[in-house]
């Protein structure tokens, strides 16, 4: 299928093992590691990101005619479902299939059960993004258009490509989160005289009592973590992800399948005590960012989750560097650990002219509402009044 300019070839698969990983690689840049071949591969091949699972492949290259190099590229999916997106339209579907409407299937740019900011269109050249993102976004709207696809939805792409693509017409959504921002700290103690008196000894207490029951935290990475550690970790995930959700996303085999091809990128906080795991953060390491992704344990110890998945994470980031935390979606709680809130984007087109122009119009409130709560939200952080 040719782009609008016609100077392009579009091609659509139906897995990202079809693609090169060093065409998709070269155009998904080193920075973000959950848009990587390897991330997605592995999804895909666990079963956990299928056809069987609601979310089938289809993802776009865009190549050159001559000798098919490949410019830019997209993970896009054919969903049946509005599970593991985390940017919510399920009463977005009740209504449009109230008024007689079909909402699934849709058509989702995202990187599955991630809510992680991120590019979702893909630019080998950065210099080429005014050129090839319209032609990616055409592309999957004529995919939705051939299959029948009742929207396009662009989930967590970064502000710059919100920006451009709110430009081109589609619907802005936005959604917060709370990151925590690296000044420059020399150490955790550093960053703790930034804090109002009363919060900095809140949390000095937190740590104390997360570890005041004989508990250790190890830092394991790579070749370090081996398929023990890994069994000990899913036990955990599971633990989450059946209070919080009932069905867990990810199985068994996709953490030995990042484990094996991505372990450089890979952190993990294994809290012990006696020696044995009772519990465990898990984080991906980006070009200046630490992503914290997955949390769980098997005996409760007060006050440990903050430890591991927020202390010890600010601690890895200022002793490597690293200019941010992001901690996963939601949890106002994080604004008292010195984690600030920030918006979050996503872009949405409607096949339905009129079903887009009420959605429009619903956004324009949201927004409001959301810009709102995140400036209300940034007078209440913890840190020092100037």
């Amino acid at each position: 299928m040719p782009d609008d300019t016609g100077s392009l070839i579009a091609e659509f698969h139906s897995r990202i093992a079809d693609i090169p990983a060093t065409d998709w690689d070269a155009c998904a840049g080193p920075s973000h590691p959950f848009v990587c071949h390897a991330f997605l591969k592995s999804l895909e091949d666990s079963g956990c990101a299928d056809g069987d699972s609601g979310w089938q492949p289809q993802h776009v290259t865009l190549k050159t005619p001559e000798d098919h190099a490949v410019l830019a590229a997209m993970p896009l999916y054919i969903k049946t479902h509005s599970y593991g997106e985390y940017v919510f339209d399920h009463a977005w579907a009740a209504a449009f299939e109230r008024a007689g409407g079909r909402y699934y299937p849709k058509l989702q740019a995202s990187i599955p059960f991630t809510p992680v900011t991120g590019p979702r269109l893909l630019v080998r050249n950065p210099l080429d993004r005014p050129r090839l993102e319209p032609a990616l976004l055409s592309a999957a709207m004529q995919l939705s258009e051939k299959v029948d696809l009742s929207s396009l939805h662009i989930t967590f792409t970064e502000t710059e490509q919100a920006d451009r693509l709110a430009g081109l017409g589609l619907l802005r959504r936005t959604d917060q989160q709370f990151h925590w921002r690296n000044q420059g700290y020399d150490d955790f103690d550093d960053f703790l005289n930034a804090l109002s008196s009363r919060k900095r000894k809140q949390i000095r207490k937190e740590r104390r009592t997360a570890l005041g029951n004989g508990i250790t935290i190890r830092h394991l990475r790579g070749a370090e973590i081996t398929e023990r550690h890994w069994d000990a970790f899913f036990r955990f995930y599971l633990d989450t992800g059946a209070r919080k959700w009932g069905t867990p996303y990810l199985n068994r085999t996709f953490f030995s399948l990042i484990g094996d091809r991505m372990g450089d990128d890979i952190l993990l906080f294994l809290c012990e005590r006696d020696g044995q795991p009772v519990a465990g953060a898990l984080n991906f390491i980006g070009a200046d960012t630490l992503y914290g992704r997955y949390w769980g344990c098997v005996e409760d110890h007060p006050c440990l989750h903050f430890e591991a998945c927020y202390y010890q994470a600010i601690d890895y980031a200022i002793a490597h560097g690293l200019n941010c935390v992001e901690a996963g979606a939601q949890g106002p709680h994080k604004l008292a650990r010195g984690y600030e809130p920030v918006m979050t984007h996503s872009l949405h087109w409607i096949a339905d002219p009129r079903f887009r122009a009420a959605v429009a119009q619903y956004l324009d409130h949201e927004r409001r509402e959301v810009e709102t709560e995140v400036a209300w939200l940034a007078e209440q952080t913890p840190f020092k009044k100037s």
